[in-house]
């Protein structure tokens, strides 16, 4: 092993050795090179005068070197802010202005201790971060029934992780969180689960209320309680579109110091919260109540980042950074959250009229881009196909009976219309089924 990751190693054995015990083997054994290139590079940064021929980019003038064709398309920027290579941890900048936003948004999270954000190539590197250095072959990763499916490729595939699932509502259509503490304690002989919690929730548009986070939390803190190591992450994507009586925080600030068993880890990004997908910036931010965990938690992400994609892109990071210091920020994100609130709005009235009853009943959901129909008499994947071959209607189909309606993206006045066409759709289904 690499005398870095031992020295970093060491120090989580003696200040917390619970957050040893939940690093993979890969967690264990990755670092970031002190005296690499990139260390070199930046000692040189500050004492080259002179000449600096140090990392590999090329310049002229003093500024990074670019073709002018681009340039044109980017000349309200700074070259220095677009064409050279940003840290491995992000912009510092960008990581200061995301902390105090997600402070400003999450006010019980002020004087928790939590790392600075590490800016990540969206969310899905975020989680990927976090299956590479805490998930071996076997280990527990629990999620509930409905989720995105990408955590099974993330997790599952690539880290050959043991899926463990539970039904996301109870019989009162709330967060299921006996069904959460039930299968953490099922961990105890492994001793170790890795938890992960998506509100708003891909695909149901469901995101707790109080009542609900303070059993979530609960769930958890048993487990640790038992003796389990918990890294619970809160997979925040989809964050601030909150539209009615539902937790207006990330549950993060809960789960934060909650136990010396407990690892918090927050996953967000501009990526859909500032309606830039493209952009692919997102962050990944660590909690527990002790700096030097931190550092150790920060040097061996920058390892994994360096070791994969060596850094996020720059222009991106520009990009966002701009715009969260923009004054006209605020009021333009007000806008667009009114525009999504007023369809989130349309569907619930729409759905709650009574005049689908008979085809479909809804999952509940109070929050972000989506809504999922529980599908009465015919089957999601017949009716996605017969919806789009025939009426040019494209829906997603989960398993036999649940339809996921993306209405981020149709237009308020487009909705009525939207879904008696998938009525129809049904309507035909049937039609053929007895015909």
């Amino acid at each position: 092993m690499n005398p870095q990751a031992m020295k970093l190693n060491e120090t989580l054995r003696k200040e917390a050795p619970p957050v040893y015990d939940m690093l993979s083997e890969l967690g264990r054994q990755i670092y970031f090179p002190k005296e690499g290139i990139l260390n070199q590079s930046a000692e040189a940064g500050k004492k080259a005068k002179k000449y600096n021929a140090t990392i590999g980019i090329a310049t002229e003038k003093g500024k990074p070197m670019y073709l002018q064709v681009i340039q044109d398309t980017l000349s309200a920027y700074d070259p220095k802010d677009l064409y050279s290579y940003a840290p491995p941890a992000g912009k510092p900048e960008l990581r200061e202005v995301w902390k105090n936003k997600m402070l400003e948004e999450n006010p019980s999270l002020v004087n928790k201790t939590i790392s600075n954000p590490i800016v990540t190539n969206a969310l899905t590197h975020g989680l990927s971060i976090v299956a590479d250095l805490f998930v071996d072959a076997g280990d527990a990763v629990i999620y509930p029934d409905k989720n995105w499916e990408n955590y099974e490729l993330t997790f599952a595939i690539r880290r050959n992780a043991k899926l463990v699932h539970f039904p996301l509502y109870d019989d009162q259509g709330l967060f299921n969180a006996a069904g959460l503490k039930e299968a953490i304690l099922a961990q105890k002989e492994r001793g170790k689960a890795i938890v992960v919690l998506n509100f708003p929730n891909n695909p149901t548009g469901y995101t707790p209320n109080q009542q609900d986070a303070e059993a979530i939390v609960a769930a958890v803190r048993a487990g640790a309680e038992a003796g389990i190591k918990v890294v619970v992450v809160t997979d925040d994507a989809y964050f601030g579109l909150f539209f009615e009586d539902s937790l207006h925080e990330s549950l993060f600030p809960q789960l934060c110091e909650l136990h010396d068993h407990v690892l918090a880890i927050k996953i967000d990004g501009a990526t859909k919260e500032e309606y830039v997908w493209g952009f692919r910036v997102g962050f990944i931010t660590y909690s527990y109540p002790n700096e030097a965990v931190l550092n150790v938690l920060e040097q061996k992400t920058l390892g994994i980042i360096r070791a994969t994609i060596s850094s996020s892109p720059h222009p991106s990071q520009t990009f966002v950074l701009r715009a969260l210091t923009s004054p006209q920020f605020k009021e333009q994100k007000a806008e667009k959250y009114a525009i999504m609130k007023g369809r989130a709005n349309k569907v619930k009235d729409l759905l709650d009229s009574g005049r689908f009853d008979d085809a479909w009943e809804y999952y509940p959901f109070n929050s972000g881009y989506f809504m999922c129909l529980k599908l009465k008499t015919v089957n999601a994947e017949q009716l996605r196909v017969h919806l789009l071959d025939t009426y040019g209607i494209g829906t997603i189909a989960l398993g036999d009976s649940d339809l996921r309606i993306a209405f981020s993206c149709i237009e308020e006045e487009d909705i009525e219309d939207l879904f008696l066409t998938i009525y129809q759709g049904v309507k035909d289904l049937e039609g053929a089924t007895t015909a």
